[in-house]
């Protein structure tokens, strides 16, 4: 039986998305997928309590549906990503109603939403963009934003979660991404000067982030946990293969290709330092949750085994 989420409050708990089954934002990425029906019962039975929503219809969209699938399996709503162009001023109103929408979602399947969660998981269009898809993981600062493209952008961040904030309660957290306009430590940093660190936290995203760096190395997702600390709202667990990355890099895979080829490998099989990772989370009295996240495309992998093996990992770090 899973444990009960209600009691754990103040511990860190272990969820899993969606896109560890193949469930993916991106247009077109859909394919054959496992229903999410299977997706929950499998997240369940290999030792997760949470989960984020998924792409928008993957699963119900009704609350007193989702509410129930969801209790009779004791896990709880974690969060939903929301993908917006930001970059793109004619684009956040569209993206404001689409977030309001999933956010008010999470808080009609959620009893107490809190500074713990559930989030409005905001990120870019990713994906999109043929430059930064075909660069991700060896972006170079020419790639970034202009000084007027990051204040549009920032500024339609802003707008959308003061929006969620308003209409729902819930917080909204950004999650930087390879393929997006946010995915270096640099471009990171950029957009968090330009937020209201009461309005906007940031997903840390351990496999994104190693990529993203353009270089690797087992260092630098601590050293982006003590960069980042003071807006880390949200965690994700991913890790990165640094042979595939190697090699993303030299022969200039886009980021789907990559992705195709395992760049984000199961837990402890890649270059993320996992160990000192939640050692630097406990040290600095971090209470919420750690998605699992192994992104895969429809039909790729063996999600149900790699889920366990992932949490079976994480058990033997004593979380």
């Amino acid at each position: 039986m899973a444990a009960d989420t209600t009691t754990q409050a103040g511990k860190i708990r272990i969820a899993n998305a969606p896109c560890s089954w193949g469930a993916l934002e991106f247009e077109g990425m859909q394919g054959k997928g496992i229903p999410w029906t299977q997706m929950l019962d499998e997240l369940r039975d290999t030792g997760y309590i949470g989960t984020e929503l998924g792409d928008w219809g993957f699963m119900p969209t009704e609350p007193a549906v989702l509410r129930k699938a969801f209790a009779s399996r004791k896990i709880a709503m974690v969060g939903a990503f929301v993908p917006v162009a930001l970059k793109d001023r004619a684009a956040h109103a569209g993206g404001e109603a689409e977030a309001v929408k999933v956010a008010r979602l999470l808080a009609g399947v959620t009893d107490a939403p809190s500074n713990q969660g559930p989030f409005l998981v905001l990120a870019d269009q990713n994906g999109t963009d043929p430059s930064r898809t075909r660069n991700a993981g060896r972006v170079t600062p020419d790639m970034a934003l202009a000084d007027n493209e990051w204040k549009v952008f920032a500024a339609g961040a802003e707008r959308i979660a003061s929006a969620v904030r308003r209409e729902t309660g819930l917080r909204t957290a950004f999650h930087h991404h390879c393929a997006g306009y946010v995915e270096t430590p640099a471009e990171i940093a950029r957009l968090l000067e330009l937020t209201d660190p009461e309005l906007l936290g940031l997903v840390f995203d351990t496999g994104h982030y190693a990529y993203g760096t353009g270089t690797g190395g087992a260092s630098v997702v601590t050293e982006g946990l003590d960069r980042f600390w003071d807006r880390i709202w949200h965690v994700h667990f991913k890790d990165c293969q640094p042979a595939v990355a190697g090699a993303a890099r030299r022969e200039g895979w886009d980021y789907f290709d990559a992705v195709q080829r395992g760049v984000f490998s199961e837990l402890g099989c890649g270059e993320v330092d996992f160990p000192t990772a939640i050692s630097r989370l406990r040290k600095n009295g971090y209470t919420g949750w750690i998605v699992v996240e192994q992104d895969v495309l429809p039909g790729m992998g063996s999600p149900r085994e790699s889920a366990l093996r992932n949490r079976d990992y994480l058990r033997s770090l004593g979380i």
